[in-house]
């Protein structure tokens, strides 16, 4: 890395990743510096940020806040409000690297407007690959951007795959812990409650992917977004329960021969790993105690109990809007379990309804004539050519669809 310090902007730096990542900015004085923050609306936790790491600016993407909240107090940082400030930022030419941290569908604007303006784009948001992985990545082609993935399994898979023959790989495994409800019946998973469901045994996350982790609705979504970010098929991808989150990721090669990935349960690793890629530094990451690893557990996935999962590979293998879909709905129905108006077992029900929904749909208006692309719009589904409508446009439409039609599912 060239002395110059790399200038880093943080899209999410309240929630857990971006607090996450400014302990590793704070480790590396001399290599990192913050030019920008931004939250949804935690207007606290972002005046200390600022105070602490003096960001030139500053984003609040509620705009009813402005007016609220007087830009003096973040001074020496410009305060910026909305939407369009968190494009702004995100594609502002001083900033080398930006952590898209921001949870869920929200995060995948500033990552387009990242890899529009041909940044180093360190990718926590699995949203944005699941939502528009091959825009995404015919995008980056284009503007010369690079991203780095976050996610404690795909950046193993990442770092694993670094000068391996491609053409040699047979698949890549992705680990989970199974959260808290690992070895419970379908029948007992009825009733449990959103205070059980965020009680991680392993990692400390924010409520939604907490809750994902819970449903195994996480591990759906990464493989989808390893199936983009990797370009492998859904076949290719192997999920395995780990309740000790100590492997992250292997990979196997046609010969037989499986390598790993293996370190402690501490997102702050591969944080630091895609801020400061290529290089490896000593950081603020916990260390494996190899005198206390006793026992590493496999097993696999109960995917009857946890339907979800199966969710993530017939999406992964269907490809198109579908993975639009199924976010929507998925966000739709965490948020309606974590406000205790639907059961646990609501959220892969609701995500089943409306991709079958969007199946059914998408197959009724199929063209005759050449080959065609169902996309969702603000009252339902159009068709048209595929070239004109895969687009950033689409997918955000696709998007609002799918949580109209989950919400009215969940209020039936």
């Amino acid at each position: 890395m060239a002395s110059q310090k790399r200038r880093i902007a943080i899209l999410g730096s309240t929630g857990s990743i971006g607090v996450s990542a400014l302990e590793v900015v704070a480790a590396f004085p001399d290599r990192l510096e913050v030019v920008g923050l931004a939250a949804r609306r935690n207007v606290q936790r972002l005046h200390e940020q600022v105070r602490r790491f003096q960001p030139r600016w500053a984003v609040l993407t509620e705009e009813n806040l402005q007016g609220l909240v007087s830009p003096s107090e973040f001074r020496p940082a410009q305060l910026l409000f909305g939407e369009a400030s968190l494009r702004q930022l995100a594609a502002e030419p001083s900033v080398d690297v930006v952590l898209i941290a921001i949870v869920g569908a929200a995060g995948l604007v500033g990552a387009w407007s990242a890899v529009e303006a041909g940044k180093i784009v360190a990718l926590a948001n699995k949203e944005a690959l699941v939502l528009a992985g091959p825009l995404l990545l015919q995008l980056a082609e284009r503007s010369h951007a690079q991203i780095l993935p976050v996610d404690s399994e795909h950046s193993a898979i990442f770092q694993l795959l670094q000068h391996r023959n491609r053409s040699e790989l047979a698949r890549i495994v992705l680990t989970a812990s199974g959260g808290p409800f690992r070895g419970k019946t379908r029948a007992e998973l009825e009733h449990v409650t959103a205070q059980e469901a965020l009680h991680h045994p392993v990692w400390q996350m924010g409520p939604k992917i907490t809750v994902d982790s819970a449903t195994l609705m996480n591990k759906a979504l990464e493989i989808i977004e390893a199936r983009w970010l990797f370009e492998v098929a859904a076949e290719q991808i192997l999920v395995l329960i780990h309740p000790e989150s100590i492997v992250h990721g292997l990979v196997e090669m046609r010969d037989g021969a499986v390598f790993a990935q293996l370190s402690p349960p501490d997102m702050r690793l591969p944080i630091q790993y895609a801020l400061l890629y290529p290089e490896r530094w000593p950081g603020p990451a916990q260390r494996l105690d190899w005198s206390g690893l006793r026992q590493l557990h496999f097993e696999k996935p109960d995917v009857e109990t946890f339907p979800a999962l199966q969710l993530g590979y017939e999406v992964a293998k269907r490809g198109g809007l579908s993975g639009a879909v199924l976010n929507a709905a998925n966000e739709v129905a965490v948020d309606c379990f974590l406000a205790g108006r639907c059961r646990f077992l609501d959220i892969p029900r609701t995500c089943r309804a409306v991709l079958d929904t969007y199946y059914a749909q998408a197959s009724a208006s199929q063209s005759t004539a050449g080959t065609t692309l169902v996309h969702a719009s603000a009252t339902g589904f159009t068709n048209s050519r595929a070239e004109e409508t895969w687009s950033l446009e689409s997918v955000l439409a696709a998007d609002r669809w799918a949580r109209q039609e989950a919400s009215r599912w969940l209020n039936t």
